[in-house]
């Protein structure tokens, strides 16, 4: 009898085991595979945002090619050609093109 009260208590913990072990594996993997490789991203990009200056040549989220002209905190004004200017949210601009020279 003392045996087989042993026995269920060392399945017990093995029975945990099993049960949630899949879930932690699962959730290992995501944090790898989706999590980690996400807030890599947004860290470079928010890096890249933090750098724009004065004579950087970007490329907009909707593809619009110019250089910027005027930037502040939040807006930054692009020149597309030698007369148009336009004003977008700092957070529009997708890529640096080519950094300014200095």
């Amino acid at each position: 009898m003392f045996l087989l009260a042993d026995d269920t208590a060392s399945t017990g913990a093995v029975g945990y085991l099993y049960t949630y072990g899949p879930l932690v594996l699962m959730f290992v993997v995501l944090y790898f595979l989706l999590i980690r490789p996400q807030q890599k991203r947004q860290k470079t990009r928010s890096s890249m945002l933090g750098g724009l200056k004065k004579g950087d040549k970007v490329v907009t989220i909707g593809g619009l090619h110019g250089t910027i002209v005027e930037i502040t905190d939040d807006i930054c004004v692009i020149r597309v050609n030698d007369v148009t200017k336009l004003t977008f949210d700092r957070s529009a601009v997708n890529a640096v093109a080519q950094p300014a020279k200095e």
